[in-house]
């Protein structure tokens, strides 16, 4: 239960921060998802069932916040958790969390969630439908990863494992 609480606390810093401070660290549009970097460790830590419920939870409460597409974010943060409960292995969970690996799943995971949000999103646009969905989706993929730098060093120091393991 008290996993829970603190998970409860951990979400909703991740919504302040996600709502306030990182839109001024915008670059060209594009935004890191701070929930995905979760979402992940999640994942790693506790399974598929656990990241996948956490991706509904979490993508439900991203589209309370932002009142677009209801049901868009839940969608993709799901599919996103289960694709990375696919992962899970509790005998390198702190290798994993440590080390690149962490970085290519933030990355896999990412990639996923936002071709199903932009596929969805850009439907009837004026604009073709493959190519915005693919900038939207790299460039975000791309800044979430970076942001995905500073975990990986946090677990890599707090689990003392070489990132280039």
């Amino acid at each position: 239960m008290q996993t829970y609480i603190r998970s409860t606390f951990i979400v909703i810093g991740l919504v302040l921060l996600q709502t306030t401070f990182i839109p001024f660290i915008s670059l060209s549009g594009y935004l890191p998802d701070l929930f995905i970097l979760y979402l992940v460790y999640i994942a790693l830590r506790r399974g598929q069932i656990e990241a996948t419920i956490s991706g509904f939870i979490i993508g439900l409460l991203q589209d309370i916040i932002a009142i677009k597409f209801f049901g868009l974010a839940a969608l993709s943060k799901t599919v996103a958790g289960f694709v990375a409960g696919y992962f899970f292995n509790e005998n390198t969970t702190e290798q994993t969390l440590g080390s690149y690996r962490y970085l290519l799943l933030v990355g896999m995971c990412s990639i996923v969630h936002n071709f199903v949000y932009f596929a969805i999103f850009f439907q009837g646009s004026e604009n073709t439908i493959f190519f915005s969905t693919l900038e939207s989706t790299l460039g975000m993929t791309l800044y979430t990863c970076i942001i995905g730098i500073l975990p990986m060093f946090f677990f890599s120091r707090k689990f003392n494992v070489s990132w280039a393991q």
